[in-house]
């Protein structure tokens, strides 16, 4: 029997629980899902904790991102918003490309994004230290 014929059999149920024709989508989607809700809560933690040094000198910020629970925060709001950001570019790009274009702005994206997060944590553990 075919894979095409066989597929017309199976529900829609046993079609998302082998992941689709690209073998990835429904993961994908609960990784977005899942970053949302955590960005969801992270970015008014980040605000709420960003706020009280904003216009501050340099020592009392070093001083601020020294306490473990700021730069924590701080850091996780980093990595999670520029991983999403590179999960939901790359969705776009694979919506709206073909062909080489597509791969040369899928690696672009991922190296945006990557130097982006270094950047960001790498400044925030020259802050803490």
């Amino acid at each position: 029997m075919s894979e095409m014929s066989r597929s017309k059999y199976l529900t829609s149920r046993k079609r998302a629980r082998g992941l689709g024709s690209a073998k990835s989508g429904t993961e994908h989607y609960w990784g977005m899902i899942k970053s949302s809700v955590g960005l969801l809560i992270l970015v008014p933690l980040f605000v709420f904790t960003f706020g009280p040094i904003l216009g501050s000198s340099y020592e009392e910020v070093v001083t601020y991102y020294s306490n473990p629970i700021p730069a924590v925060i701080a850091a996780l709001t980093v990595a999670v918003s520029w991983l999403h950001f590179k999960n939901g570019a790359k969705t776009a790009i694979e919506d709206y490309m073909r062909g080489m274009q597509m791969k040369v702005a899928i690696i672009a994206v991922n190296c945006i994004a990557y130097a982006a997060l270094a950047a960001g944590l790498f400044a925030l553990v020259r802050l803490a230290i």
